[in-house]
């Protein structure tokens, strides 16, 4: 009798921990080295155009095209990714014009012509920060690097225009 109680624990055991462990709010896309590079890439054609917000949108505008393009790209593969809500979510919001983010902040540049080298330099700062932590939780894949994201991700900031 004692032998089959604790066989029926071990078995509820391994159900629930199968269970756990099979379910999807709890899994968490692997490392992508593709993923890595690209946003790696991202970071930094972004820190160059940004740098150049002190000069004429229209001057740059087949660059701001460019680094866009290939956001949109690295958008659509993120999001065709099994469990991999979270990174896909961040780079929308850098993509998403009413975030005061990557997107957001090029519209802010298109729609003034030029930025102030204040506004640039803190904007920068934010932008290339949302990068680091997309890039730590892609490395990291632990639970302060995405409690990290999801905290910026949940910030709810107006838009440029609303300043």
């Amino acid at each position: 009798m004692m032998k089959h109680l604790k066989l029926k624990q071990l078995l509820f055991f391994i159900a629930i921990s199968f269970a756990i462990s099979s379910c999807n709010s709890t899994r968490t896309a692997l490392f992508d080295q593709y993923s890595y590079e690209k946003t790696i890439k991202l970071k930094v054609e972004t820190d160059q155009l940004i740098s150049k917000a002190t000069t004429p949108y229209s001057a740059n505008q087949e660059e701001i095209e460019k680094l866009f393009l290939n956001l949109e790209k690295l958008v659509e593969y993120e999001k065709n990714k099994p469990n991999n809500e979270i990174t896909f979510e961040m780079l929308k919001m850098l993509n998403d014009k009413d975030k005061n983010l990557l997107a957001g902040f090029f519209k802010h540049w298109e729609t003034k012509g030029v930025a102030s080298k204040s506004f640039l330099q803190e904007s920068k700062k934010q932008i290339l920060e949302a990068f680091d932590l997309l890039l730590q939780y892609e490395i990291k894949k632990d639970k302060q690097s995405k409690e990290a994201l999801l905290d910026l991700i949940n910030l709810n900031t107006p838009t440029y225009g609303q300043r």
